[in-house]
């Protein structure tokens, strides 16, 4: 149980860090497209690790129903 609770609060934070740069890469579309790409990019790879997080979750509560 301490586990899901683990990955949730990593989840919970991983989510705010993605959305502070997604709003980063917004502000900075209009003066600064290269530090756009950047902060868009890093968005991406942390989406990519929300989504491996939200997998690892969804297996590991239905191996604790079981």
């Amino acid at each position: 149980m301490k586990s899901t609770s683990n990955i949730l609060d990593h989840q919970s934070k991983l989510l705010s860090r993605y959305k502070r740069l997604i709003e980063q890469a917004y502000n900075f579309r209009q003066t600064d497209s290269a530090l756009s790409d950047i902060s868009e990019f890093k968005a991406i790879k942390l989406l990519h690790k929300l989504n491996k997080l939200k997998y690892l979750n969804s297996n590991l509560s239905k191996s604790q129903q079981n």
